[in-house]
């Protein structure tokens, strides 16, 4: 099969596409026929070594952990009903950094994928996963958002951002979103009642009053603001920097692969409450440059690589 892969942590560059053997497949795994993935934050951080304390590294990685494409075989041990042919989707992190979903074949544990939303594009499934899970567990879980909350949603055009104002909105949660002037308008479409820009002056002094429930997906600056921008530093969830986040008080929510999640997410997808705003596409050969686009971060939503 063919494969985005680095020999060493480093730079972008390090980055090439070749010819590799076919993954294992094992007992609790899917094996899945890639038609889509994206790029993620996290991507970067592996490719560059930060995360070699977190999970167990073997050199050489195909990168990549959001997954879109065709079931082409299952394990004798799989109990999701998953079949060949289905169309799937997935949050694909596997116990070890090795097989990725820059890939055309990749190996998924049973529990990070799930059929895929219906009424959407491979694309657009293969930018969901990651993003779409962190903001679903964030605010379901981590926040507790419900009708009539007033929740505030930092970075609410960027990837997990803008799927989160629109996961809010669907619980019945009232939006305001922080954002640069240019993408005010997306963040409203997606249904924030209000936007203020994150470059005017603490958060905390541009709301008329504190809300319900923070999601600080900046850290800094922003996220010391926090226990002025809520009511109860109880209710503040960041994915930035835990130590921080847990000293004011509230949550650090680093996603984890659930099914649960990916199903509710296709059902809001299907829905209509949820769409993915996909910034660039790229073809698996121009990996690299999918890679530095995520880095320069120059358009809302994800970007997107198809296989």
């Amino acid at each position: 099969m063919r494969a985005a892969i680095y020999d060493d942590f480093g730079g972008v560059d390090n980055l090439v596409v070749r010819e590799v053997d076919d993954p294992p497949v094992g007992p609790d795994t899917v094996l899945v026929r890639t038609r889509a993935t994206s790029i993620n934050p996290v991507d970067l951080k592996v490719r560059e070594g930060h995360l070699q304390g977190a999970f167990p590294h073997h050199l050489p990685i195909i990168p990549g952990w959001d997954l879109a494409g065709v079931v082409e075989q299952v394990g004798p041990a799989v109990r999701t009903g998953l079949t060949v042919g289905d169309e799937v989707y997935g949050y694909v992190r596997r116990d070890d950094v090795c097989f990725g979903t820059a890939a055309e074949l990749v190996p998924a544990p049973e529990r990070t994928v799930t059929r895929k939303p219906t009424g959407v594009s491979f694309e657009e499934a293969g930018a969901l996963p990651l993003a779409g899970c962190t903001a679903y567990q964030a605010l379901v879980e981590a926040l507790g958002v419900s009708s009539g909350d007033r929740v505030l949603i930092h970075a609410a055009s960027g990837g997990v951002g803008h799927l989160a104002v629109q996961i809010a909105t669907a619980l019945g949660a009232q939006v305001i979103g922080t954002a640069s002037p240019a993408n005010h308008e997306l963040v409203r479409q997606l249904g924030a009642a209000e936007v203020l820009d994150h470059h005017a002056g603490p958060i905390s002094s541009q709301l008329d009053r504190p809300v319900d429930a923070v999601l600080d997906l900046v850290g800094g600056d922003a996220l010391a603001d926090a226990p002025a921008q809520v009511r109860d530093p109880a209710r503040i969830a960041s994915v930035i920097d835990p130590g921080v986040v847990r000293e004011l008080g509230g949550t650090y929510v680093f996603v984890r692969p659930d099914r649960d999640s990916l199903d509710a997410l296709a059902r809001l997808v299907d829905d209509g409450a949820v769409r993915v705003v996909v910034s660039g596409t790229f073809t698996l050969d121009e990996y690299a440059d999918a890679q530095r686009a995520a880095e320069k971060g120059n358009g809302p939503g994800k970007v997107v690589v198809r296989v």
